[in-house]
């Protein structure tokens, strides 16, 4: 099968994200709209477009730039997840295609590194592991195996409650007779002081995105990314960012809350009515985000995400030296 490789271009942004939403595997971290929010001398874009009988066939959303000491061709440094992005129907010959045609490619460019990570199988809206196959014969190696926590989505809330710890059970109808109420916010502000604070005490780390980027963000993505507060007395004291991220995934990227208010147990309150929106919207799973760093498990972290019922998913990331 002939393939022709051609660096992106702004002018090829629609026809791009076009095909991101049409694809199997797409998320919103893969378009141009959502990584349009950085500012543009932040990343080297290294994007490339595949095509077959001057047709799209694949897609490759990556970033270029000098890293450990290495002149490296890596998923786009601005997402959580990269990889190949392709329609149904991908066959296992297709695949190695592909990805021969990727490394060729950086060859001729002189590229000395190349590193893929690739979104959880559960974002492939028909389950494939042809690509990392692909990958792993043509001589990729694991980088590192992170461990992200999803909950299955059943038929009705009920069902999903009977997965929960019996403390989180207790904790979200503590919530309801304590008077917390749930609902979708614009108080991006406070939400991100309740962050802040929450990531500084407990891990002495900044957010990933400043106020003004969530805020932007949510102006290009508005029927992607939502803030659910919790609230008591009309005051903010919880809140979750949510990206629904495609078809079959919505994911708690930012979760967090007032430690002063805590005995009301605003996080437990919010994800009963956030996996029971997400059931009713036709998610198959809830992905709560990573519970590693470098593959060092957070087990404190592990254990209130298992409290929702979740369990443990591999976000890998594979490297490539040429």
């Amino acid at each position: 099968m002939s393939i022709s490789i051609k660096p992106y271009k702004n002018k090829y942004s629609e026809t791009w994200d076009n095909f991101v939403r049409e694809s199997v595997n797409g998320t919103i971290f893969h378009t141009r709209l959502f990584l349009s929010y950085h500012p543009k001398d932040r990343f080297r874009d290294g994007s490339l477009i595949f095509r077959k009988n001057d047709e799209i066939f694949a897609l490759f959303p990556a970033a270029r730039g000098i890293w450990d000491g290495k002149d490296t061709l890596c998923s786009h440094k601005g997402a959580s997840y990269g990889g190949l992005i392709h329609r149904e129907g991908l066959g296992v010959s297709n695949a190695f295609s592909i990805v021969e045609s990727l490394i060729n490619y950086f060859k001729k460019q002189n590229i000395s590194r190349i590193i893929i990570t690739l979104p959880p199988i559960i974002y492939n809206h028909r389950l494939s592991n042809y690509i990392d196959f692909a990958l792993i014969k043509n001589g990729f190696k694991y980088l590192k195996r992170e461990v992200s926590s999803i909950v299955f989505l059943e038929n009705n809330i009920d069902q999903n409650i009977k997965k929960f710890m019996q403390t989180n059970r207790t904790a979200f109808r503590r919530a309801m007779k304590l008077g917390v109420e749930v609902r979708e916010s614009d108080e991006w502000e406070r939400f991100y002081e309740i962050l802040k604070n929450n990531l500084k005490i407990r891990h002495n780390v900044q957010p990933t995105h400043t106020l003004e980027e969530l805020i932007k963000l949510k102006k290009l993505l508005p029927d992607k990314i939502f803030l659910y507060g919790a609230y008591i007395n009309d005051e903010m004291i919880a809140g979750v960012v949510m990206f629904d991220c495609n078809q079959d995934v919505s994911l708690a990227f930012y979760i967090s809350h007032d430690e002063s208010k805590q005995k009301y147990r605003g996080v437990n309150i919010l994800f009963y009515h956030i996996i029971n929106r997400c059931i009713n919207n036709g998610f198959k799973y809830l992905d709560f985000g990573i519970f590693t760093v470098n593959m060092e498990p957070n087990f404190g972290l592990a254990r209130f995400k298992e409290g929702f019922g979740s369990s443990g998913i591999l976000r890998d990331t594979l490297v490539l030296d040429l």
